[in-house]
């Protein structure tokens, strides 16, 4: 009788086995036939974020320096904000004893329109040379 009961047992735990590996396998068929509209849904999705990056200000880089003698501290500074293409703008920041003074220069193409100083220069091609 306990043999009898333990080839139920198998026989029972045989087809539990084959219907689990038929439904397992129905729902990997399903989701490998998905696939192939999610990978492009995601490359759709990475080529906008890229297409929408190239306009971002996301190349910078930061020049400190004295712009005066008798300071120290390195106080000054020039910062270069610019996109892939080099457009963007140059932030500087003179400190000298008594007062500060800031200026903006627009970049377009990695270069300006107006006159840079040898450090607004040096802070655009820093940004330039991070972007690569």
């Amino acid at each position: 009788m306990a043999v009898a009961l333990s080839i139920l047992a198998l026989v029972v735990a045989l087809a539990a086995l084959v219907v689990a590996l038929r439904n397992g396998t129905k729902r990997a068929g399903a989701g490998a036939d998905d696939l192939p509209a999610d990978a492009a849904g995601l490359r759709r999705e990475v080529a906008a974020l890229r297409a929408e990056a190239v306009g971002a200000l996301r190349h910078l880089a930061v020049v400190r320096y004295d712009a005066f003698d008798e300071m120290g501290g390195r106080l000054s500074w020039s910062l270069a904000l610019v996109d892939d293409g080099g457009d963007g703008v140059v932030l500087t920041s003179i400190r000298g004893r008594n007062e500060a003074r800031t200026y903006a220069k627009s970049v377009a193409g990695w270069s300006s329109e107006q006159e840079l100083s040898p450090e607004e220069t040096e802070a655009v091609a820093h940004a330039r040379m991070a972007r690569s």
